[in-house]
């Protein structure tokens, strides 16, 4: 099918309000246009519930179409019992809802990874520097398997991902340890060494002191046949745009702005407004 426009929308994070308004503003029409979203569609936004429907939505009409992101593997968690829900998460409407069950079915059989044209990639979090994007490819979809598989399948991946220490990646890696690795690139990943290995604290802007061996996955220079579309690091406020990487989380949540870039051009058009939980 040929789109009028297509957009890759950053971290909604249940910013319901300024999702709407972002729609608005890039005069979104369903029936010409398509919307892909990188991830963390709810979490700490004021409407996570109807985010949800409305992507979901969307996506079956063919509108629209999302990878995962840690909030959306950590959301399929709490509903399998695996954990509890955060704090500074608002995503208790979504279990009580007549639908919870069908948007998690939904939710759980969503990529890891995406092709939104022949010139990019779509992640939540980034691709390791010694990865491939075809080697990416591969692993997003050895974990896309137990995700949509049975549910005893499911309930036994969810709790093997969750660690304090990454796990080293080599070549015997195997089991959950590996799930869990791939997990962690796709979903967590802001700082690694050349070799993959990967720091969970770093959480601040380009700016900051950064722990000693460690970049920012995209600042490895590593030859990449698509651009990897990005969201998840919201301190960057999208400002990341290089050859091979666009960061498209524009920290709406934290009081900035949601970002759309324009597959066509590389435009990138802001919200005219924040999340009201800012």
């Amino acid at each position: 099918m040929s789109f009028r426009h297509q957009y890759v929308i950053g971290d909604l994070q249940g910013c319901y309000a300024a999702y709407q308004k972002l729609l608005k503003t890039i005069d979104f029409d369903p029936k010409q246009d398509k919307l892909w979203f990188a991830g963390d569609l709810v979490a700490r936004g004021e409407d996570s519930l109807s985010t949800l429907r409305h992507v979901k939505a969307l996506s079956e009409q063919g509108a629209a179409a999302t990878v995962l992101g840690n909030h959306d593997l950590n959301l399929l968690a709490v509903w399998r019992g695996a954990t509890k829900i955060k704090k500074k998460d608002k995503t208790a409407p979504i279990f009580a809802a007549d639908d919870s069950d069908e948007l998690l079915h939904w939710l759980r059989h969503q990529p890891i990874l995406a092709y939104p044209d022949e010139h990019t990639v779509l992640v939540h979090a980034g691709i390791p520097p010694h990865w491939s994007i075809n080697d990416a490819a591969e692993y997003a979809q050895q974990l896309e398997v137990p995700l949509r598989g049975s549910l005893k399948k499911l309930d036994k991946l969810l709790p093997k991902l969750y660690s304090k220490t990454a796990d080293h990646w080599h070549d015997n890696i195997e089991g959950f340890t590996k799930l869990r690795a791939i997990s962690n690139y796709f979903t967590r990943m802001r700082l690694c060494k050349q070799d993959g290995t990967l720091e969970f604290s770093f959480t601040a802007s380009l700016d900051d002191h950064m722990p000693d061996g460690f970049l920012p996955w995209f600042a490895w220079q590593v030859p990449r046949e698509r651009k990897i579309l990005f969201g998840h690091w919201a301190a960057l406020r999208g400002e990341v745009d290089l050859p091979h990487a666009r960061a498209l989380d524009g920290g709406c949540v934290w009081g900035n702005a949601l970002l759309a870039y324009r597959l066509s051009d590389g435009k990138v058009i802001r919200s005219s407004a924040h999340c009201p939980n800012s």
